[in-house]
């Protein structure tokens, strides 16, 4: 296995599906000549083509409409979009259609399409590019939203998303694009929708995902030096949501904190602890503590935006809390 970051782990994936069926195609802003605003499709264009490697105008509901399109004609988009603060313009292409064209046509077509969204805070680009709104799509049915915070889950589960024949929300948060892991070379597959142990544990369970991870890890390491075992459970998918591996876990510890860098109110952590109190009431030693983002606009000054943001020194304070 290679020692890769996010950022190729993520382009790695779509070469080897670009290579693989001649289906597959990208497009959205800069993504050819320039190589993406991260980087991430550097190389894409010399090697494939402008027929596969569109660039597009700056109107995500014309990207949005156009993957749409072309999905339901047997093509397999992924439609980048350079952050999802964005993907509010295209809000009803990806909700009111992408979302519910199968099921509303009686699953006359299918609708493979991917879109790569960039999410997350703490790269001080203000208040309106720095929003963490998973919890909003994954809200909808007939969309599956996915957000992994590791290289190895980055490149399994956009290669499991490309082949998927349903539309898939890929978020990758801005901050892991130099994170680096261990990413198994070849055709490597994730299963969509499989929540999964990062970090096994005895004494509380700590449930997050993508940043939350990083995030988490840091706590932990933290924890063990006081003898505290925190079990890391990544959820990776969040719709489909797996919930089977948080509550196997719950049960063995009876305490959770669920670690999440969007808002609390009405968030990823709300639905994971609510699921918690209905499957697994007779286990709960403590009540559930959710780690989140202050709820305020973010900040455009580091010190504030950091402030703002969960930090490791948060989640074991929650740790020490529920213990």
């Amino acid at each position: 296995m290679a020692r890769i970051t996010m950022r190729e782990a993520i382009s790695q994936a779509m070469w080897e599906e670009m290579e693989r069926d001649p289906n597959v195609f990208i497009l959205g802003e800069e993504v050819g000549v320039w190589g993406g605003s991260y980087a991430v499709t550097k190389g894409f264009y010399d090697h494939f083509g402008g027929e596969r490697v569109r660039d597009t105008p700056i109107a995500e509901a014309a990207i949005i409409g156009a993957a749409i399109g072309s999905a339901m004609t047997g093509l397999r988009p992924i439609a980048e979009l350079m952050t999802i603060n964005f993907a509010f313009s295209a809000m009803d292409h990806i909700v009111n259609e992408a979302a519910k064209l199968h099921y509303m046509f009686g699953g006359q077509f299918v609708l493979p399409l991917v879109i790569r969204a960039v999410g997350g805070g703490g790269r001080q680009l203000g208040a309106t590019h720095s929003q963490t709104p998973d919890a909003i799509f994954a809200h909808f049915p007939g969309l599956k939203v996915i957000s992994p915070g590791t290289p190895a889950d980055a490149k399994g589960l956009l290669k499991a998303s490309i082949r998927s024949n349903d539309p898939v929300l890929f978020i990758e948060n801005a901050t892991l694009y130099q994170v680096r892991g261990e990413v198994p070379d070849g055709d490597y597959i994730v299963p969509i929708g499989k929540s999964t142990i990062q970090r096994p544990g005895k004494d509380v369970t700590i449930v997050t995902y993508s940043k939350g991870l990083e995030i988490s890890m840091k706590a932990a390491e933290e924890l063990a030096k006081d003898g505290i075992e925190a079990e890391i459970v990544d959820l990776r998918s969040l719709r489909p949501l797996d919930i089977g591996p948080v509550i196997e876990s719950f049960k063995k510890t009876n305490r959770a904190v669920i670690v999440e860098e969007g808002w609390k109110s009405y968030g990823v952590g709300a639905e994971v602890s609510s699921r918690i109190y209905e499957q697994a009431f007779d286990y709960v030693d403590a009540p559930v503590v959710r780690v989140a983002q202050k709820e305020v606009p973010l900040p455009y000054n580091r010190a504030l935006e950091q402030s703002a943001l969960p930090q490791p020194a948060d989640v074991v304070a929650a740790v020490r809390e529920v213990l």
